[in-house]
Parts: structure tokens; C-alpha cells; sequence
């Protein structure tokens, strides 16, 4: 983990965002107190592609146009 002054981030932050996308986490201080930090995102669980489906699918059960075809939904749409 590295550090950056306030002054060094705005002058540099292309820089700490390529470190942070390297995967390093950089700790910006301003007059030597931490005040915010720069770092890669929180990985966060990716579900697997089959349960999406499946769930997208269970979601449109019972979902019906009543009728309508796509284009009188267009049509409508349009007024």
C-alpha cells in the first residue's frame, strides 16, 4: 500500500489510477492525515450465466401481451 499527498494525487492521478488498476491500494493524506483512498474495486461475486437465465425465465412466467401484438405496442407507443 503506498501514499499520497493531496497535492502529489492531483498532479499524478493517472498515475494511482493505473497503480490502482494494477491492484495496488493508495492511501491519499493531506497534511499528513489520511483522508481518502484510491484502490481497486471490491470484487464482488459474478453469478453463473445458466442461473441468470433460468431466473430471467421464472421472472416472465405468466407474462402475457393480453392480446397485443408488437406492433400495436409500437403504434401506441408512438402517441
Amino acid at each position: 500500500m503506498g501514499t499520497a499527498t493531496a497535492y502529489e494525487a492531483k498532479t499524478h492521478f493517472a498515475d494511482l489510477l493505473r497503480r490502482a488498476q494494477r491492484g495496488e491500494s493508495i492511501t491519499i493524506t493531506r497534511h499528513g492525515v489520511p483522508v481518502a483512498k484510491i484502490g481497486p474495486p471490491d470484487e464482488t461475486p459474478r453469478r453463473n450465466i445458466d442461473e441468470v437465465i433460468t431466473a430471467m425465465k421464472e421472472l416472465r412466467k405468466g407474462v402475457t401481451l393480453k392480446g397485443l401484438t408488437i406492433q400495436e405496442m409500437i403504434e401506441e407507443g408512438r402517441m
